[in-house]
């Protein structure tokens, strides 16, 4: 490997990162009167570019961005309720407000703030959640006449979730962690009078006992709730050392199906889960798969005869698509129904008429609309370049969605399911803010890697791309590793490529929405080869002519940020790289992540042999790295802790690599969740490249030249 020229130590490290921001403007909001409701902050939409100048997106403009979700048709297909979120500058944190509007798209008003809306299953009321009494979220339920009353109908110490209606509309079910209680005690010495101790120790005792942006959760247990949708008791469903996902009512509203593991040691089983019900009038559960294996979310279908749900037998591959079943409600008769179509299915639901199910599924970067039949056939319903989400599906078969495609963020859109093709849009959340912004081009990239195995990609290129010119060129590697890039707009990669750069982003090896066969390609084999696969997109890319090889750069977050480690050990190729919330020695890692499936991914325990753990870490390579490697974490992740981060960054500095390490404040894993976070993301990103390749060449000021 060809070694890199090192710079003087004063030539290294002299940041320069503008973060100026102009100040904001607070406009009165779009409200029904008399709704007591936080005022909206309105998009700040700039002036018009100069004519005959190029408009393009910029990071002033990303506080004004709004998202739009949760997309909820009315029982009578007439309206339809959905979030708008928003970011509050002052508190630089994203905010969630109802909304409603007419099926046609007009009338949009705001209803209150809150998240989750859901309506009743006569339509006369909505539940949600907002903050409320004593503290946190709370269930609320708004009616939805004239007057429009709102009534809090909890009032927990906890926060409660995944809130359901009963099929009457007289409960409400939820979900909610309920305090497990330590017996171990010991008997300690009396204090004395005015003594100050330090407080006892914290006492772990189970195998999961902590999660990325939830801290400890050892000290509780998800349970089951019903509430009476006018308010009252809270009644607890089920008990028990076990956690329990949302239940689903069965038609008759007599039980709801909920998936668990319900046995001893149910935490150290892996990949395996059953699915239950459990009677309201007394709690009796009863177990309703019996294999080994995950079966999970179970649906009752809308005659209460069957169940849905999503399963497979028990394995040992890195990753399998999972296959939509029913069985009948007491849960005998199981059988497949969605064949060998083989694509990750999500966001299940029944047709009204209990013809079969409507879900989505990712594929080759989009995600769209499918339909299976009870029967036993799967059909698309949606086909184009875009990223379809379901939301609710009305009694009359209306389907609310939101949809995001390359050039577009998400909005609110209606479809008929016997014209699935024919889609509304009901939304333009951000019509003002883009007016007159161009955007880059996402341009799809099909190449051949290794193996002679298709990899699919995408470049973005600036607003104002010549392909007889050379541009700086970001490598953007996911994480997971088992995870999709897809064609959703994507504000960060439009903004660098506004800035002058090539953005080039692929689906190697190990991501989904290709089939279980290309995501198991790196089982036990991770990094690997999706090395070879990323490296083949470069260079197709640069098969192109128009990158500039000198200032080509790379970047990921925690299985991106794997991969970039193991790029800077494998090639001199990239000017500068930033390795964001890696795993750098697995050695360390499967121990102290929040879970211990992670032991699991590899063919031995390392005190059995670590040479696999060792041969797969980053850190066995740095000897080699001479490309000046930045990296970023969040100071709360327990992902990818930051100690992995620090392991890294000391073997660099014992090595005399440039580098720096940057540690987020207020963000567990990732570096993006906090607004002014993103924005420090992508300014650092891009001063770190251009310290050591040079800024890209500007804008061309005349569009029309």
């Amino acid at each position: 490997m060809m070694s890199t020229p090192r710079l003087p130590r004063s030539a290294r490290f002299p940041w320069r990162l503008a973060t100026s921001i102009a100040p904001f403007a607070l406009a009165a909001s779009l409200l029904v009167p008399a709704l007591p409701v936080a005022p909206v902050f309105a998009q700040v939409v700039p002036p018009p570019a100069a004519e005959g100048t190029l408009r393009t997106l910029d990071l002033e403009m990303y506080w004004s961005l709004q998202n739009v979700g949760s997309p909820q048709v009315s029982p009578d297909g007439r309206q339809v309720v959905y979030t708008r979120g928003w970011i509050d500058r002052r508190s630089d944190r994203r905010r969630s407000e109802v909304w409603i509007m007419n099926a046609d798209g007009s009338r949009k008003r705001a209803l209150m703030e809150g998240s989750s809306p859901v309506w009743s299953p006569d339509g006369t009321r909505i539940a949600f959640l907002a903050s409320g009494e004593p503290g946190g979220s709370q269930i609320h339920v708004r009616w939805m006449d004239e007057e429009g009353a709102t009534s809090q109908v909890t009032r927990l110490e906890k926060s409660p979730s995944s809130i359901r209606w009963s099929p009457d509309g007289r409960h409400i079910a939820f979900s909610m962690d309920v305090d497990a209680r330590s017996s171990w005690s010991i008997a300690m010495p009396s204090r004395p009078d005015g003594a100050t101790w330090t407080p006892g120790p914290k006492i772990v005792e189970r195998a999961v006992y902590r999660r990325d942006r939830q801290g400890y959760i050892d000290d509780s247990y998800s349970h089951l709730f019903v509430v009476s949708a006018e308010g009252g008791a809270v009644r607890q469903l089920t008990s028990g050392d076990w956690n329990h996902s949302a239940g689903e009512w069965t038609a008759d509203g007599q039980e709801l199906v909920f998936t668990s593991l319900r046995e001893e040691d149910a935490e150290l089983q892996w990949r395996h889960s059953e699915i239950y019900a459990v009677r309201l009038t007394d709690g009796r559960v009863r177990q309703l798969t019996r294999r080994h294996g995950q079966d999970s979310g179970g649906l009752p279908s809308p005659d209460g005869r069957t169940i849905a749900y999503l399963g497979d037998d028990w394995h040992t591959d890195t990753y399998r698509n999972r296959k939509i079943h029913l069985m009948d409600r007491d849960g005998s008769n199981a059988r497949v129904i969605s064949g060998d179509f083989d694509r990750a299915v999500s966001d299940l639901t029944w047709a009204p008429d209990g013809s079969g199910l409507y879900f989505t599924a990712n594929s080759e970067g989009n995600r769209n609309l499918h339909f299976v039949s009870v029967r036993g056939d799967v059909q698309q319903l949606t086909e184009g370049v875009h990223q379809i989400s379901l939301g609710s599906v009305s009694g009359n078969g209306q389907l609310a969605v939101t949809v995001t495609s390359p050039q577009e963020p998400g909005d609110v859109y209606l479809l008929d399911a016997r014209r699935p093709q024919e889609m509304a849009r009901l939304t333009h959340a951000n019509q003002e803010l883009m007016e007159g912004v161009t955007l880059g081009e996402v341009e799809e990239l099909w190449y051949t890697s290794t193996d002679d195995l298709a990899v699919q990609g995408w470049v973005v290129k600036p607003p104002d791309f010549d392909p007889s010119r050379k541009y700086p060129m970001m490598l953007v590697i996911h994480g997971g590793p088992h995870s999709m890039y897809g064609v959703g707009f994507n504000y960060s990669w439009q903004e660098h490529a506004a800035n002058g750069y090539l953005v080039l982003f692929t689906n190697p090896r190990g991501s989904t929405g290709y089939g279980s066969a290309f995501a198991n390609e790196i089982n036990n084999a991770y990094p690997g080869k999706d090395y070879d696969d990323l490296m083949a997109g470069v260079d197709t890319l640069i098969g192109r002519g128009y990158v500039d090889e000198s200032r080509m750069y790379v970047y990921g977050c925690s299985g991106g940020g794997v991969l970039t480690a193991w790029v800077v050990g494998h090639t001199d190729r990239f000017a500068a790289a930033s390795s964001n919330c890696p795993v750098i020695n697995w050695l360390s890692f499967v121990g102290t992540t929040d879970g211990i499936s992670w032991y699991r991914n590899f063919e031995h325990f390392p005190w059995d042999d670590p040479s696999e753990h060792l041969r797969r870490s980053p850190l066995m390579y740095v000897g080699n790295v001479t490309t000046p490697t930045m990296l970023m974490t969040g100071e709360n992740d327990l992902r990818t802790p930051m100690t992995q981060t620090e392991e890294y960054y000391a073997a660099l500095k014992v090595l005399e690599v440039p580098t720096a390490m940057l540690r987020f404040q207020n963000e567990w894993h990732g570096t993006s969740s906090v607004p002014s976070n993103f924005i420090r993301s992508q300014l650092y990103l891009r001063s770190w490249f251009e310290r050591w390749g040079g800024p890209p060449a500007p804008l061309v000021e005349d569009a029309d030249r």
